[in-house]
């Protein structure tokens, strides 16, 4: 199966597991780098660009439970 190179704000959110609210969010701030295409101006993200988005969100994680004191990072 060929990956697709561009998303729709749905597979995104089905890949994120959250609302198309809360994708369009993203791409509005833009935390979430995308394009608009066609006539109709859709929004479009790339795959590498979502995959880098998540590699920030997990590097984001790691360095809040980083800054936690040692009793809390243990019980998150």
């Amino acid at each position: 199966m060929v990956e697709k190179r561009f998303l729709t704000l749905a597979d995104v959110g089905e890949v994120l597991n959250i609302s198309s609210s809360q994708t369009y969010a993203l791409v509005r701030s833009g935390e979430l780098p995308a394009i608009q295409v066609g006539g109709r101006g859709q929004w479009r993200v790339e795959s590498a660009k979502l995959e880098e988005y998540i590699a920030g969100a997990y590097r984001k994680a790691a360095e809040a439970r980083a800054a936690l004191p040692q009793d809390e990072a243990a019980d998150a």
